[in-house]
């Protein structure tokens, strides 16, 4: 079983598409570090040898930032955005899309389920 970055790597699969299963490495990422590596993107995970894997680990172990350590940079440059208080700062801060998309209609993902609101009932005379 191949294990890089604390990620099992899925052992039918394409060597490529593998290393897809790592966050942080994309297609483009991952046929760079098998070409570095000198590894045809045919070749299925289960059939790497150990040779194979180690160049993969060392590779992506000095290059790339992935899992983990990538994850957390990506929190503090959130959380650096919230407390500038930018504009993508504070969309964050209030759920709110962050690109520019409309919002009357659409971005239930990021405003989460539905929230009614009543109608003011009309004062009677």
């Amino acid at each position: 079983m191949a294990r890089i970055a604390g990620i099992d790597l899925p052992k039918n699969k394409r060597g490529v598409i593998g290393l897809t299963y790592i966050f942080g490495i994309g297609r483009p990422t991952a046929e760079l570090i098998l070409d570095k590596a000198g590894i045809s993107h045919d070749v299925k995970v289960q059939d790497w040898n150990d040779e194979q894997l180690g160049a993969i680990r060392t590779l992506i172990n000095d290059e790339l930032k992935v899992e983990g350590a990538l994850r957390s940079e990506i929190q503090l440059n959130i959380k650096r955005l919230m407390d500038i208080g930018c504009y993508r700062g504070l969309r964050h801060r209030k759920h709110l899309p962050l690109r520019g998309q409309r919002t009357k209609n659409n971005s239930r993902t990021r405003k989460g389920k539905r929230k009614t609101v009543a109608n003011k009932k009309k004062a009677t005379k």
